[in-house]
């Protein structure tokens, strides 16, 4: 077996692995169990990264709740709620979607669905699917939103975010929305980076290194982070890529925002403003 085999044998363990995880870690996920070993600082594993453009600060989705990373001083755990976001994704000012499993302290089913909130994470309200879905990808694509479904491996879309279709069915562990409205990349289970036609469901393998995460640019880049955290960009749909910085370690979370590029590990949170070559921890 290579070393290029060997990456993507471990990121397909390790994504099940993962999956296995967090259903175990439900059950212990209470705030007395918590308490005494978490502080502000202690976020658990990073699920997903935010921007909100109210005020152009850092949300941080974890394991053991929401946090706000701002500019300066410590992060804080948001409304002191310790929901495991799963996914989350940023559509508005003070406006985030997201999904995965409540607070013990709540008395809600253990999938959550689609949740809103329109307050910065303050309340959370269901959307659809509360007690059916559990959605460890967010995709916004203007009046579209992608999301995929961990409980059935379904990648669904949505437009008034109640009603879904299905796209495909398949192991995925990010997509990223392009400037065309039917035209998504995504790396699999594999590590292998795809393009998917959004009106068919049709993928298509492009090649290159293998990647856990990914994103697009404004100007319709392709940039993807590998297993070891090297990051690489690509400016022809994935044919070729060029490596640039790295974030050091295994990511666990990847977004491109106008404020720059913002990725993590399962516990740290970076940012770069030179397109990938250069990370600041901010978390």
């Amino acid at each position: 077996m290579n070393r290029t085999s060997r990456i993507a044998l471990a990121i397909a363990v390790a994504t099940a692995l993962f999956s296995t995880a967090c259903a175990a870690d439900q059950e212990s996920n209470s705030r007395a169990e918590n308490e005494s070993t978490s502080d502000d600082r202690s976020v658990g594993h990073i699920h997903g990264l935010g921007i909100d453009p109210a005020d152009d600060s850092l949300y941080v989705a974890t394991h053991f709740g929401l946090f706000h990373v701002p500019d300066t001083g410590k992060p804080t755990r948001v409304a002191d709620r310790w929901q495991d976001t799963m996914a989350f994704t940023v559509v508005g000012p003070g406006h985030f979607l997201g999904s995965g499993h409540p607070d013990l302290s709540e008395d809600l089913p253990s999938h959550l669905g689609l949740i809103e909130s329109t307050d910065a994470g303050e309340t959370w309200e269901p959307l659809a699917l509360q007690g059916k879905a559990d959605f460890h990808i967010l995709e916004p694509a203007g009046d579209v939103l992608y999301a995929y479904d961990s409980t059935t491996s379904r990648l669904l879309r949505t437009e008034d975010r109640k009603r879904f279709e299905e796209i495909l069915t398949g192991d995925l562990i990010s997509v990223a929305a392009t400037n065309d409205p039917g035209r998504l990349f995504a790396t699999t289970g594999k590590g292998q980076v795809v393009s998917i036609d959004a009106s068919t469901g049709q993928t298509r393998e492009l090649g290159g290194p293998v990647t856990a995460y990914l994103d697009t640019t404004p100007e319709g880049g392709l940039v993807g982070i590998g297993p070891d955290g090297v990051v690489r960009i690509s400016g022809d749909a994935g044919k070729t890529w060029q490596e640039t910085g790295s974030i050091g370690g295994q990511p666990a979370a990847f977004t491109i925002t106008e404020q720059g590029w913002y990725a993590a590990t399962s516990d740290e949170a970076f940012h770069s403003t030179d397109h990938g070559d250069t990370w600041q921890q901010v978390l």
